[in-house]
This record gives structure tokens, C-alpha cells and sequence, in this order.
């Protein structure tokens, strides 16, 4: 049975991805009761009881909580994944040095099993479970940090995106439930257009635009507005958070 130390929202959001029943602990906030009544399984209070009876461990707490944990637990053969984004597996070998480590940064889709997790080389005895909840890559300890930046962040550009859109619609006449639906259809057709274009994002553009009319009109006011330093902004606060040093 998988063991999940801190029942936070990315921790819940893989559980019900893989939708089988877990052990679960949460420090007392009472989320690892409530996942479990969901999913199935059982809410620990003992750290070591969840590490003892589970054979793979996630670790979902805080960051700065590693070390503490780990003094906690006995991990001995078993496997401990880590989601605590920037925690690096040096760390993770330091805390675990019986364990088989791996550092994982999931996106919250893989709650619907459409999410895209990224894997520090190394860390492959990951894949197979995380493959369960959509598209795995793994890549060099020196890019994850660009993985969290890039996957993890983004369901929630996305989310400001939509509320955007559809709060322009709704200012110019357009019901917001209607325009919720248009621009979310949109937005996955477009996705899958994209894709079998094999990215090539210009030939989207193009196939909608025609000079001087409304496509090109509205293009060139998002460029007018910032939209690419905008992202490229965003990009450099995550990655600064993420190279502090705040870990326990």
C-alpha cells in the first residue's frame, strides 16, 4: 500500500489519480482523514506506523520538515518519492541513506490521471507509478527546478487566463457560464491542434489570422501589453524563490 506524509493538495491530487486506497498522516490538520474517507484507506497520527506498513512512501509535508521526518521514521528498502519541489536528492540521500530516493515535480491534472510529472535522473524507480497519472519525462537534477517553473505553476496561469477571458466576454455582452465553456473547448482543441502540428505554434497563428483583421488585431495588443516579458517575469520570481535555501 502507498503511505502519503502530508495530505496537501498535491499529495490528494495524486491519490485520486491513482485511486486506490492509501495510508495517510497529516501532523493534525485533519486533511488525511478527509482524503481517506474519499479514496479509501486509513489516517495514521505515527509517522513511523505509516513508513512501517507502507512499501512506497510520498513525501507531501513542507520542505523545511525533511530532517524531521526522517528522524521520525524507519525507511529501511523501502521507497521514499519526494514532491517537496525544490528538495534535491542529495537531500533526499541524506534523509533516507537506506531508501531508494526519487524526486518527483507532479502539475495537478494527474488528479484526472492528465497531469505531467517530471523525474530527476536517478529517480526511475519512479516512473512506473507515475505513469499511472499521465506523462512522464525524466530529466538532469539541474532542470528541475526549471520543471517546477515550467509544469507545476502553470495550472494556475491558466486558471488566471480563463478568469480573464471570460470575464472580457462577460463585459461585452457574453453569459459567463457560455463563455466559460467556449473558451475551455477552445483551449483543449487548440492544445490538440498544436500538438499534431508538431508544435509549430506560427502555423496556428497563421491558420486563424488574416492581415489586418481581427486575429492579427488582437495578437498585436497582447504583444502591445507585455505578454511574453509578462511570462518571462513570472518565470524568474519562481526560479529565485527556488534558489533559496529554506530547507530544515
Amino acid at each position: 500500500m502507498l503511505g502519503i506524509i502530508g495530505a496537501g493538495n498535491m499529495a490528494g491530487a495524486l491519490a485520486r489519480g491513482w485511486g486506490e486506497p492509501v495510508l495517510a498522516s497529516d501532523g493534525g490538520s485533519g486533511r488525511a482523514a478527509r482524503l481517506v474517507a474519499e479514496i479509501g484507506g486509513e489516517a495514521l497520527s505515527s509517522n513511523a506506523e505509516l513508513v512501517r506498513r507502507a512499501e512506497t512512501i510520498i513525501l507531501g509535508h513542507q520542505p523545511h520538515q525533511l530532517q524531521e521526518i526522517a528522524r521520525q521514521v524507519d525507511a529501511a528498502g523501502k521507497q521514499v518519492f519526494s514532491v517537496l519541489g525544490p528538495t534535491t536528492v542529495a537531500e533526499l540521500q541524506r534523509a533516507y541513506p537506506r531508501s531508494t530516493v526519487a524526486r518527483i515535480m507532479p502539475n495537478t491534472p494527474v488528479e484526472l490521471r492528465k497531469g505531467v510529472s517530471c523525474i530527476a535522473r536517478g529517480g526511475e524507480a519512479a516512473v512506473p507509478l507515475f505513469e499511472r497519472v499521465g506523462r512522464v519525462f525524466v530529466l538532469p537534477e539541474s532542470q528541475m527546478n526549471l520543471a517546477v517553473a515550467t509544469i507545476g505553476v502553470t495550472p494556475a496561469y491558466i486558471a488566471v487566463l480563463v478568469e480573464a477571458m471570460v470575464d472580457a466576454a462577460a463585459l461585452n455582452g457574453l453569459a459567463p457560464d457560455l463563455a466559460a465553456d467556449l473558451f475551455l473547448e477552445t483551449l483543449i482543441g487548440t492544445s490538440h491542434l498544436i500538438a499534431a502540428k508538431g508544435f509549430d505554434t506560427l502555423a496556428v497563428r497563421r491558420g486563424v489570422a488574416s492581415p489586418g483583421e481581427s486575429t492579427v488585431r488582437g495578437v498585436a495588443a497582447l504583444e502591445r501589453c507585455g505578454i511574453r516579458p509578462m511570462l518571462q517575469e513570472a518565470m524568474r520570481d519562481v526560479l529565485q524563490r527556488l534558489s533559496q535555501t529554506y530547507h530544515g
